[in-house]
C-alpha cells in the first residue's frame, strides 16, 4: 500500500487481538501477522489509536444473544443469519485518523481525526435501523492497529481539547443506543427519567443525554458512584443494593410523582420494580408509563403480568443501535462540547485480556469507558490515561 498516492505509510501486516471462537478470553488471540486491509471504493482505511470496550464484545464473544432458546449460544442474526463468524477482529468504537483513502473519496482527509459510526447499517435510511450489525461484530473492528470503514461513517472530529482515548470513550455503541432509548420513548424536556445501570457506558451516556434534552434523570447505582454521578448531571442517585420499598424512595425524590420513563439496562427481577414506580399514581401523569429495554445485566428473563402492562397502558420499546441521523446528532452535540467523556481507564491492545477480566470485575470508583489502544500507539495515546490501581 505505500505505492499509493492516497496513502500514508502503511504497513503489510499489523498486530491485532482475533477472536477464534465463542468461549473464555481465551479465545483472544493476539497476532503480529494480520494483513492491514486494503480500504474499498467509498471506505477510508483508519489507523486506530483508541477503541472503547463494550458489554457487547463479551457478551458477542461468550455468545450470550439468544432470541429463541435461552440457553443457545448465539449472536445477533436478525438479518436471517449470523454474521459473526471466526476469527473476527472486535472492537466497535473506533477513534484514529485516516491513513489511507479508497476510490472516490477525497485524498484531503488523509490525516484527519475522526470517531466511527460503529454500524453496518442494512441499507441508506437515515430514519429507522432494522437489521442492527456492527463493526466488530459483522466486520472487523478496532482492537488492531488498522481497521477500514465507510468513509460517511468516519465522522471527522478535530476538537484539541479532547484526547483520542476521551474520543473513543464517546463511541457510538454506547451514546447512539442511550439517544435511541430515549427517542424511542419520545422523552422530553421536564419529564423524569430512571436510568438503571448507571454507571456504565449506556448509562453514563443516558445521563448526559437526558440533561441535553432538558428531562431529568435519576440514577440507579451504588453510594460509591453516586457523587460521580450527580457531577455528571444525575439529579438523585437510587442505591441498587437496596430495592426494599424503591417506589416509596422515588416518590420521595420526585416530590410524589411518578417516573415519567424508564431506561432499562438490567432486566431480571427488577423490571416489575420499574413499572411501580410509574404506575403508582396514574392520574399525576400527563402520558403514558414507558419503558425503554436495551440490556439484561440482572437477568434476561423478567416474570411480568401482562395486565400491569395493558391495563396501566406502559409502552414498552426493544432497542438496538440506532439509526444514521442519531449518529448525526451526536457527532454534533461531540464537536460543539455539549457531550463530555466518562473515561475510566486505557489498555494495551496485547492486554486485552487482563481489560476482559477488569472490566467484568469491576468494582467500586469505576464509572464510564475501558479503551483500548494498540501497543505502538501506546505512549502516545494511553499512557496518559493508564489504570491507576489502587491497593
Amino acid at each position: 500500500m505505500d505505492d499509493d498516492h492516497h496513502s500514508q505509510a502503511v504497513p503489510g501486516t499489523m498486530s491485532a487481538m482475533v477472536l477464534t471462537g465463542h468461549g473464555g478470553v481465551d479465545k483472544l488471540v493476539h497476532r503480529d501477522d494480520v494483513p492491514v486491509p486494503r480500504p474499498a471504493p467509498g471506505q477510508v482505511l483508519v489507523r486506530v489509536t483508541a477503541t472503547a470496550k463494550n458489554n457487547t464484545d463479551r457478551k458477542a464473544r461468550e455468545g450470550l444473544y439468544p432470541t429463541k432458546d435461552k440457553d443457545e449460544v448465539a449472536s445477533f442474526q436478525m438479518g436471517g443469519s449470523a454474521t459473526l463468524t471466526f476469527p473476527r477482529i472486535q472492537g466497535a468504537d473506533v477513534a484514529g485518523r485516516v491513513a489511507a483513502v479508497g476510490e472516490g473519496v477525497d485524498p484531503a482527509r488523509l490525516g484527519e481525526r475522526g470517531l466511527l459510526d460503529f454500524n453496518l447499517y442494512p441499507d441508506d435510511r437515515r430514519d429507522i435501523n432494522l437489521t442492527p450489525d456492527y463493526y466488530g461484530h459483522g466486520a472487523d473492528g478496532g482492537f488492531a492497529e488498522y481497521v477500514a470503514v465507510p468513509s460517511d461513517q468516519f465522522h471527522t472530529v478535530d476538537k484539541a481539547d479532547l484526547a483520542d482515548a476521551e474520543l473513543a470513550a464517546m463511541g457510538m455503541c454506547s451514546y447512539q443506543t442511550a439517544l435511541h432509548m430515549l427517542t424511542s420513548a419520545n422523552v422530553v424536556a421536564g419529564e423524569r427519567v430512571l436510568v438503571t445501570g448507571a454507571s456504565g457506558g449506556v448509562g453514563t451516556a443516558l445521563i448526559q443525554l437526558c440533561r441535553v434534552l432538558g428531562a431529568i434523570p435519576y440514577a440507579l447505582s451504588t453510594p460509591d458512584k453516586a457523587g460521580a454521578l450527580r457531577e455528571l448531571g444525575a439529579e438523585a442517585v437510587l442505591d441498587r443494593s437496596d430495592m426494599d420499598g424503591f417506589t416509596d424512595r422515588v416518590r420521595e425524590l420526585t416530590g410524589g410523582a411518578p417516573l415519567d420513563a424508564v431506561m432499562d439496562l438490567v432486566g431480571g427481577d427488577m423490571t416489575d420494580r420499574f413499572i411501580d414506580a410509574m404506575i403508582f399514581d396514574m392520574k399525576a401523569r400527563d402520558s403514558y408509563p414507558r419503558l425503554s429495554i436495551a440490556g439484561a445485566s440482572g437477568g434476561n428473563l423478567s416474570e411480568i403480568m401482562w395486565t400491569r402492562i395493558y391495563l396501566y397502558q406502559v409502552q414498552v420499546f426493544g432497542v438496538s443501535h440506532g439509526t444514521r441521523e442519531e449518529a448525526q446528532q451526536l457527532i454534533d452535540w461531540i464537536r460543539s462540547g455539549e457531550l463530555k467523556p466518562v473515561l475510566h481507564a486505557a489498555f494495551k491492545l496485547s492486554d486485552l485480556h487482563r481489560a476482559e477480566d477488569y472490566f467484568v470485575s469491576r468494582g467500586n470508583n469505576f464509572l464510564g469507558k475501558i479503551v483500548i489502544v494498540p501497543d505502538r500507539q501506546w505512549a502516545d495515546f494511553g499512557e496518559p490515561f493508564a489504570l491507576k490501581e489502587t491497593t
